[in-house]
């Protein structure tokens, strides 16, 4: 494998947990509700799907672990913005705030432990092509998995019955209600769905990325999904675009520390951040009247207050 081959699949490796994260959070907004969660279900994810694949020795079972973690602090949201018609921005900051918390406690008996490499896809005669071999025929189940989920999602968001309800609730809640949507139930599978989202991508992040377990290895990750899908216009095919840049821009950054480029590490681990919302911006620049956001995002609904 050339050097060029290694940092292409290290990009594709860097960009997956973004993209199903964000993935989550974008069907959660278009359903007309703001998840500041996201990093708080996104570790863990990390920490139970480690500790359940150490404790059953199974990746299925970390993986299955990972997703009900996810779920559980997203159904604690819900039940919050929901049920109590709390303040979205604050019920998304302390889930973070209780997840990455609670992580560390679950975690800490993992602490030093290690899994296997979880297996990557292999086909006769394709797989060893020059360059696009392993870069397109060579991948775990997670990239073809995140792949698959950005056309789903694009689809039922555009074309499904359903998905144009959710997305319907999303811009006139009110409306929405008086036409005989229902608002709740629609947003409370919204925000499940994002849960296991981010808890799938807390999962990559323990159990592909980096194969061990240690607080806090999200780093910031879920505010970067937050952030792509606002600055991808709300779009699963800006959004994948904005995941892979940021993935790009990591993934450069380190090979730059490497060679011992001439700034302070500090400056060059900011990069990616920096390179990503610049380009963010410019592609949101470019679509007139397509970058607002839902209509009803972040305010709660409680007809019957």
């Amino acid at each position: 494998m050339t050097i060029f081959e290694a940092i292409l699949l290290t990009i594709v490796t860097a960009s997956t947990p973004l993209l199903l994260a964000a993935l989550g959070e974008l069907v959660v907004e278009r359903a007309g509700v703001l998840n500041l969660g996201v990093e708080g279900m996104m570790v863990m994810g990390a920490a139970c799907g480690f500790a359940g694949a150490v404790t059953f020795d199974s990746t299925i079972a970390g993986i299955l672990c990972g997703i009900l973690a996810g779920m559980v602090l997203a159904l604690v949201f819900a039940i919050a913005v929901l049920g109590l018609a709390v303040n979205q921005v604050a019920a998304g900051l302390a889930l973070t705030i209780l997840g990455l918390g609670l992580s560390g406690l679950i975690g800490q008996p993992f602490v030093g432990a290690q899994r296997d490499v979880i297996a990557h896809l292999s086909l006769p005669v394709l797989t060893d092509l020059p360059v696009v071999g392993r870069l397109f025929f060579g991948q775990d189940a997670f990239v073809y998995i995140s792949l698959a989920a950005t056309i789903a999602v694009a689809w039922f968001l555009m074309r499904n019955r359903a998905g144009l309800s959710l997305r319907a609730i999303g811009e006139n809640q009110g409306s929405a209600h008086a036409l005989g949507l229902p608002v709740i139930k629609t947003r409370l599978i919204a925000i499940l769905f994002g849960g296991a989202m981010a808890g799938l991508a807390g999962v990559y992040l323990s159990l592909v990325y980096t194969r061990f377990w240690s607080p806090g290895m999200t780093a910031g990750r879920g505010w970067i999904a937050v952030a792509l899908v606002v600055f991808a216009g709300w779009r699963p095919g800006v959004l994948l675009i904005g995941a892979y840049l940021f993935g790009a821009a990591t993934v450069l950054q380190l090979h730059a520390q490497a060679a011992g480029f001439g700034l302070p590490s500090q400056a060059l681990a900011a990069l990616p951040y920096l390179a990503t919302i610049v380009a963010l911006v410019l592609l949101s620049l470019r679509r007139k009247g397509a970058t607002a956001a839902p209509g009803s995002l972040g305010q709660p609904f409680a007809p019957d207050r």
